[in-house]
């Protein structure tokens, strides 16, 4: 039968896990975007440390005129332009610039949220598990899936849910879910606000 696979880590965990700035930093993404854990923010960091690593690798090879050094750059740049991350015209400079906010907010859960399909980025989170989203009529209940540029207006309530239908009581009206992500921005502004106040004091 052979050795067992044991499935390999898919992310980096910081070298200097008890730094106080970074651990309040990661706990507002984590916050903001809805995530499970750390680790899932972790992920995304270390796939965004890959892209911009190889992209420091193909500015190095360009400068010799490697012809395979161009095609590869190509292809990072159409995928990353198919993530929604860059655009047509983007170089290598402009993918050392993206962050982790940029890669989070083409996350499946933000999408159904920015949509005004949820009330909350954790209502969005919900309802991707529970199997009420699909793209293109086809079921996501991954949370985390990466939304290419070409299916973000594929984004519906999956046919087999209850909540197609437009007046079921956990959708939100466009106008309560503009509503709701105001007075929920207010009150983290509040909140920051209040927070620098007593550290000034």
């Amino acid at each position: 039968m052979g050795d067992p696979k044991f499935q390999k880590k898919k992310y980096e965990t910081p070298s200097h896990p008890w730094e106080g700035e970074r651990i309040k930093a990661e706990h507002e993404l984590v916050k903001k975007y809805g995530l499970k854990n750390k680790r899932e923010l972790w992920k995304f960091q270390t796939k965004l440390r890959a892209m911009r690593g190889q992209a420091r690798t193909l500015q190095a090879r360009l400068r010799t005129k490697s012809p395979q050094a161009e095609k590869e750059k190509e292809l990072l740049l159409k995928r990353l332009y198919s993530w929604g991350l860059l655009e047509k015209d983007a170089e290598l400079n402009d993918v050392l610039s993206l962050t982790v906010e940029d890669l989070l907010t083409r996350r499946l859960q933000t999408q159904v949220h920015l949509k005004g399909m949820a009330y909350t980025i954790k209502q969005a989170r919900q309802m991707i598990v529970h199997r009420h989203i699909a793209l293109g009529g086809r079921i996501i209940n991954v949370p985390g899936y990466i939304v290419k540029r070409e299916e973000e207006d594929m984004i519906e309530f999956a046919p087999s849910s209850p909540m197609k239908d437009d007046m079921h009581p956990m959708r939100p009206k466009p106008e309560e879910a503009r509503l709701l992500e105001m007075t929920e921005k207010a009150a983290e502004e509040q909140a920051e606000s209040a927070a620098g106040g007593e550290e000034s004091g």
